[in-house]
């Protein structure tokens, strides 16, 4: 059984959907799945972090995460991402050294390109090599804007 609320943020309305082993959604692309049911109480905890995180404050995201049908690639990226503290930021090159493969930057940008749990899993702190900001899911604008937000 799948669970979402969706949450305001100043950016736009992000999807908070969980199911049986934990949060599997943080979207700006709110496409909310057939067979799921609003409940708003299940995502108190998080929306309280995600409110201190849009105030530029550090939030502890540390509940269950269902990463779902990841490859373990995809898995030990994201799990580095979420190392990466607040405000800081680390280049692909990095991530891909970080989880003992240095030359798999482009796999790193992908991976990140494919995860579904915006903010929690913190792809957006990841930059191109020189700074440039490189991609995101929901377009470099929300990318800029999450960043300044947490240089703040």
């Amino acid at each position: 059984m799948m669970r979402y609320t969706i949450h305001k943020t100043p950016l736009a309305p992000l999807l908070l959907a969980a199911g049986p082993e934990g949060l599997c959604a943080v979207s700006f692309e709110v496409k909310i799945g057939t067979f799921w049911t609003r409940d708003d109480a299940a995502f108190d905890d998080l929306k309280f972090q995600l409110e201190r995180f849009f105030q530029g404050r550090p939030a502890d995201f540390d509940g269950p995460l269902d990463y779902g049908t990841a490859t373990p690639f995809q898995r030990s990226v994201w799990q580095q991402l979420r190392k990466i503290p607040f405000g800081e930021t680390r280049t692909y090159g990095q991530v891909a050294a970080a989880i003992g493969n240095p030359k798999a930057g482009r796999a790193v940008g992908a991976a990140c390109g494919a995860n579904p749990l915006a903010i929690v899993v913190p792809c957006h702190r990841v930059v191109a090599a020189g700074g440039e900001l490189g991609g995101f899911s929901a377009g470099l604008e929300f990318k800029k804007f999450l960043l300044k937000l947490e240089s703040a």
